[in-house]
């Protein structure tokens, strides 16, 4: 007795909803991934211009003499050890954007496939409420049948 079988219309719709919503999730994961590495370097960074800094104090507390040149030198490979750790900071920035713009892109993703699934449950409850009143309907002419029969 049981009726046509359940198939909702949009279902490849949603199966391509829900592999947007996994890539979305992948490349979420590789984006927090390249964050975490841009930290890291912000940390090394911050470590080497520290170290610099303490040769620098280092050499200005001494008391030996020390050449112009080798002051400007030292000066030039703080300076430059600065920039690096700017370029860090600014690929650190760039990171966390991309992450934050891969997180709006997941929730875009798993919105959508999300609301296909309700519908498809939704289509689910309506098709199998069909069938069980079609199947009820069935039942009743079935006892209506005998119930006539036996009268006869």
């Amino acid at each position: 007795m049981s009726g046509s079988a359940f198939r909702f219309r949009l279902e490849r719709v949603r199966a391509v909803r829900e592999r947007k919503e996994k890539l979305a999730q992948r490349d979420l994961a590789d984006a927090i991934s390249r964050r975490s590495s841009s930290a890291a370097e912000v940390r090394e960074a911050d470590a080497s211009l520290e170290h610099a800094h303490d040769e620098q104090r280092t050499i200005a507390a001494g008391r030996e003499t020390v050449s112009a040149t080798d002051l400007l030198a030292r000066q030039a490979f703080l300076e430059r050890v600065e920039a690096q750790r700017r370029i860090r900071v600014s690929e650190l920035e760039q990171r966390d954007a991309e992450v934050a713009e891969r997180d709006a892109e997941l929730a875009a993703a798993a919105s959508e496939h999300e609301m296909l699934n309700r519908l498809r449950e939704r289509h689910r409850g309506e098709h199998n409420l069909e069938v069980a009143r079609r199947e009820v309907g069935v039942l009743d002419e079935i006892a209506a049948a005998r119930f006539r029969g036996s009268r006869a």
